[in-house]
């Protein structure tokens, strides 16, 4: 009888339900694209943690300027050789030490940009689809006006107040992208405050606040997620786009929109130093989209159906 049993049990115990989470987890690991984009997001992340560890082998700091050997008879950049490996600016500054320096100001703005982004998108998108009627008006009318600012018209204005640094970046980044993420948000709680898990729960007494962020918030992190993965690179660039036109970090900070900026009356004579931050910008911004499109494929539900 009890052998009987276990052959009985022993097929539903082997029946084990996987969440959406689980699936598309599953799903991103079998994407190689998004793999290969992940180890190179890993390798740019060590590289920025390690910055020191470059300085130290090439016993060349980041600000250090090396006139003497760092630069031609005629002042100009030194090409890749064995002191400078991949080569020197304007000011006789290692390009290697700068460009390991720089991802650490270029992951450190995109995270924290888009941390602030989509707390805020979150927030107001949930408030807005959720509570309806007048707050949804409100906020509505808030994100048209938001999306409808000139970006970089605000930025330059409140630099040249302020002063270059990085909290304002990462504030006026953070203010102008919040937008999108709310529209988001609000499109898709729209679409599930009618739903009947909202009623049960409204129906045993809970809260608005609750329902919100208990019920209904873990049903949009799949595509608040995927949005993530897609604004960071989005944070990246235009956090270069300020630095090249002088209102991000201030110099002497290694920056790679300032290292590109700084590197334009060059790009004859010095190709190396506008190419290497220009290819690390490029792989970084690359490698982020492609794994947000790795993401973005591997939450979309219809992957199987094509599949």
């Amino acid at each position: 009888m009890t052998a009987a049993l276990e052959v009985i049990e022993a097929p539903a115990a082997a029946i084990e339900g996987r969440s959406p989470l689980v699936l598309a987890v599953a799903r991103l690991r079998k994407d190689r694209v998004a793999m290969i984009s992940l180890a190179v997001i890993v390798l740019i992340v060590l590289m920025a943690i390690f910055a020191p560890v470059f300085a130290s082998i090439t016993g060349h700091p980041p600000n250090e300027q090396y006139r003497d050997i760092g630069l031609t008879p005629d002042g100009l950049p030194k090409g890749p050789n064995g002191t400078f490996w991949l080569g020197t600016d304007d000011l006789g500054r290692d390009i290697l030490v700068r460009i390991a320096y720089g991802a650490r100001v270029s992951l450190l703005v995109g995270v924290l940009a888009t941390a602030i982004t989509v707390a805020i998108g979150v927030v107001l998108g949930l408030a807005a689809g959720f509570l309806g009627g007048i707050v949804d008006t409100i906020l509505a009318r808030l994100i048209d006006v938001v999306l409808s600012v000139p970006f970089l018209l605000v930025a330059i204005a409140l630099v040249s107040v302020t002063g270059p640094s990085l909290t304002v970046t990462v504030c006026v980044i953070g203010f102008f992208s919040w937008a999108s993420v709310a529209r988001i948000v609000r499109g898709q709680v729209l679409s599930l405050r009618e739903r009947e898990f909202v009623e049960a729960a409204r129906s045993l007494g809970a809260g608005d606040t609750r329902i919100m962020f208990v019920d209904v918030l873990p049903n949009v992190l799949a595509p608040v997620i995927v949005y993530t993965t897609l604004l960071i690179p989005v944070v990246i660039v235009t956090q270069a786009t300020l630095s090249f036109l002088g209102l991000g970090l201030p110099p002497p900070t290694a920056d790679w929109g300032g290292m590109i900026s700084a590197s334009q009356n060059y790009y004859t004579t010095a190709w190396w130093f506008i190419f290497f931050p220009g290819i690390a910008l490029l792989v970084t911004t690359l490698a982020f989209n492609l794994f947000g499109d790795g993401v973005r494929d591997a939450f979309d539900p219809r992957a199987d159906r094509l599949r």
